[in-house]
This record gives C-alpha cells, sequence and structure tokens, in this order.
C-alpha cells in the first residue's frame, strides 16, 4: 500500500476515468483488483479527518486508471447504478480465469459472441460488473 499517491503518467488521466463510491470498502476493493485485475496501486489518501476509508484511491489496469473512494458513507451495497466496466485485453481467458480465481462471479459466461470477439461479463465482491473482451479474426 501506498500513502501517498505518485501522480500517474499522463496517458493514464485521459479520457473518462470512471470514479467509484465504495461505501467503506474502497482499500478492500483496491487490494481485491490487484489480485482479479492485475491492478497497479497508484496511492490512497485516508480520510482528512482520521475517519475509517479512504478519501481517495487509485489503481491502474491494463493501461487506464479507475478511482475510488469511500466519502458519503459506509456499509451496504455502492450506490450508483451504470452497466459495467469493459477491459479489452490480448488474452481474455488468462484475464477471465484470474478474475473468477479471486472471486469474482460469473453472470454471462466468456465465449464467442455472435459479433465475433470473446466476451464475458463478472461481479466482483462490492457489486460491481466487468467485461473481458478479447476481439476475435477479423474477417
Amino acid at each position: 500500500m501506498n500513502d501517498t499517491p505518485a501522480r500517474p503518467d499522463a496517458v493514464l488521466m485521459q479520457g473518462v476515468i470512471p470514479y467509484l463510491a465504495m461505501a467503506g470498502r474502497a482499500a478492500e476493493a483496491c487490494d481485491f483488483y490487484a489480485r482479479a485485475f492485475a491492478a497497479e496501486d497508484m496511492g490512497r489518501m485516508p480520510m482528512p479527518d482520521g475517519a475509517p476509508g479512504l478519501m481517495h484511491g487509485q489503481v491502474a489496469i491494463n493501461g487506464g486508471a479507475l478511482m475510488m473512494t469511500d466519502h458519503g458513507g459506509s456499509g451496504g451495497p455502492p450506490s450508483y447504478a451504470f452497466g459495467h466496466l469493459q477491459l479489452v485485453v490480448a488474452d481474455g481467458r488468462a484475464w477471465w480465469d484470474r478474475a473468477v480465481a479471486a472471486g469474482c462471479t460469473v453472470l454471462a459466461p466468456y465465449e464467442r459472441q455472435f459479433w465475433g470477439d470473446d466476451w464475458g461479463l463478472l461481479a466482483d465482491p462490492f457489486g460491481i460488473k466487468w467485461a473481458i473482451l478479447q476481439t476475435g479474426p477479423q474477417a
């Protein structure tokens, strides 16, 4: 664990960065994502008033940033709704197998889809849905 966030590479800070409210489980999520998705811990900032939890946590996964906070409450599942986070990777089966071994639940099996890519959908222990996609052969 790194208490002082390093300045991330500028490439990680482009585009839209998901920022998740983790209801008191941000540190646990950072650790889990390292096991499930080979996340690199970019730093964690504790709550400034000494309260439990993280004001900010950031990991890098597959060349992109994911930010989290415990600000706004604790206990219970995250209080937001969206589709899923999608990882487009060169070795989808390895990513899938690692995530399942770490404790993700299969929502849709990882297999060749009608559009030609290998894709599957998982849920992590925090209620976040993750899709793993490996592009299929091009015609």
